[in-house]
């Protein structure tokens, strides 16, 4: 089946405009729906170099699909046919040898290098850029790098190429019994590689939040030559070389594998959803639960707006959603004590626990099930509401216990005003998607009435505003969103000078014609 060239994941799984239609019209009246036009690809700069011609392709389609990510600005670009940010040719290498050749024609053609994983980046990391000494862009898609091909089943790593989705990483998994367990929003349409060059947040609202936590080694091949780090489960031999890779966003090289740490799959699993009349008690019970070592695989507080906007609860109710899993043993005294801590803080459990292991197809069609559901359909919901004409986009950051009372107050109140100002009112709402011992991760939602042709000057408003409100009360600019080039001036601002002249020096240490991902992190030279 085709992916959808302008919007979420594939053509005929992208309609679901009439339920989204009902949910905005709610909240804005009458919309009107746009049609997608068709996409204008601008004619290739340069040829595709002699020595990249049996893995590479310049079809128009092809580059269009290379692109854009998927920001809201991308996907209002690709709706109205804007594919003029296409590379001049997209490379699909075989192996290292394939990836080394592009970067050689790259120096001789002086071209620019773009990563791309599964193409679902929202901050702007993705798109073909040149710097001052280009002349055209080649995208490498790694997709073809796609298998597992390794198991350590003693040590429970295995070693995975970076090309690979995440249901056909799982599916090669499964033989074995083990799994990643790491399952983003994007987890369909990403790719190992992606994950690992973002620092992407997966499915582990505690502990193992980030892909960080699952890697063992990895391997990076730079313009330069390889870096390979060592096999170990950890070491004290000084600075970490894992650390350069992860979240380099592909401005230092690619990661072409990695040995990640997989685990057998759950089968016992707990489940509560824990209903609040006052948001900040909620935010008080979900801090108890995060410091009381318990550790719950799922551990999500929606404020009241989040949970009526996604169908959870419509009495004003917050609801704290919880979940417990092992491979090994019944968590119901995990999860007893978890909503015995939240029932202390004033919650209530409507539909009480539910414990279930895999030999067990009872749901049990708790607010935990209807938050799964809107989870995956999120984004659908987001191209949807494009097409209706929304300005609808989501931000998130981590903070600590103590700074989140006063973030979420300035931050709520700045994106409302932003809203008054550019759309004439909306919607925010605020759910935690991590915590930890010391701070949450507050993702947050807002959707405004867009102006035709100039949504993406109301966007940008609206981010500014955001921005400007996490930096101002201790957020960080991105918990698990990447940095690409919406969020470079934050980034820039959050990161001490004194390592960005490292990172620069990094950069020409490894990549000294600045080939890789211009301005992604660092300036291009």
């Amino acid at each position: 089946m085709a992916r959808n060239l302008w919007g979420w994941g594939e053509v005929e799984a992208a309609d679901r405009l009439e339920d989204s239609r009902a949910r905005a019209e709610a909240f804005f009246g009458p919309l009107e729906v746009e049609e997608a036009a068709a996409p204008r690809v601008p004619a290739p700069r340069v040829e595709v170099p002699p020595p990249l011609r049996d893995f590479s392709s310049a079809e128009p389609r092809v580059r269009a699909a290379h692109a854009l990510g998927k920001s809201y600005v991308d996907r209002v670009r690709g709706l109205r046919g804007d594919f003029s940010s296409a590379p001049d040719l997209v490379a699909f290498p075989r192996d290292e040898a394939d990836l080394a050749a592009v970067f050689e024609a790259a120096q001789a053609q002086r071209l620019s290098v773009i990563p791309f994983g599964g193409g679902s980046s929202v901050v702007g990391g993705v798109e073909p850029r040149l710097g001052p000494a280009h002349r055209g862009a080649v995208t490498v898609d790694l997709s073809r790098l796609s298998r597992v091909l390794e198991v350590d089943e003693v040590s429970r790593v295995a070693r995975i190429q970076a090309g690979v989705f995440g249901p056909e990483l799982e599916r090669q998994l499964a033989p074995h019994g083990l799994t990643l367990r790491h399952f983003p929003q994007s987890f369909e349409y990403s790719t190992l590689g992606g994950w690992l060059a973002t620092r992407a947040g997966g499915h582990f609202a505690t502990v193992y939040t980030h892909i960080d936590e699952l890697t063992e080694s990895l391997r990076l091949v730079t313009p330069r030559g390889v870096v390979q780090t060592p096999r170990v489960p950890a070491h004290g031999a000084g600075p970490d070389a894992n650390r350069l890779a992860l979240g380099s966003e592909g401005t230092l090289g690619f990661i072409t594998e990695a040995w990640m740490r997989v685990r057998p799959r759950p089968v016992f699993r707990g489940a509560a959803s824990v209903h609040f009349a006052d948001f900040s008690r909620a935010v008080d019970a979900t801090r108890a639960i995060a410091q009381s070592g318990l550790f719950p695989a799922n551990c999500r507080l929606l404020d009241e707006k989040e949970a009526l906007l996604n169908g959870v609860a419509g009495d004003g109710s917050s609801v704290l959603v919880l979940g417990f899993e092992s491979a090994d043993a019944s968590v119901a005294p995990l999860l007893d004590c978890a909503v015995a801590l939240a029932e202390a803080h004033g919650g209530t459990c409507p539909r009480g626990k539910t414990l279930r292991d895999d030999a067990s197809k009872a749901r049990s069609g708790d607010a935990g099930d209807s938050w799964r559901a809107s989870f995956l359909r999120g984004p659908y919901l987001q191209d949807a509401m494009i097409r209706l004409g929304v300005v609808a986009d989501t931000f998130e950051t981590a903070c600590t216990w103590k700074a989140f009372p006063t973030l979420y107050a300035e931050v709520m109140q700045a994106v409302r005003d932003a809203l008054e100002r550019g759309c004439g009112g909306g919607l925010v709402t605020c759910r935690f998607t991590h915590v930890y011992p010391d701070g949450p991760a507050p993702y947050f939602t807002f959707l405004g009435r867009g102006k035709r042709g100039g949504e993406a000057e109301q966007w940008a408003e609206l981010k500014r505003a955001a921005s400007d409100a996490l930096a101002k009360h201790g957020g960080t600019i991105t918990h698990h969103h990447a940095v690409g080039r919406v969020h470079r001036p934050w980034y820039d601002r959050e990161r001490p000078a004194l390592f960005g002249e490292a990172l620069t020096a990094v950069k020409r240490a490894w990549d000294p014609s600045g080939l890789l991902n211009p301005g992604v992190l660092i300036d291009a030279r």
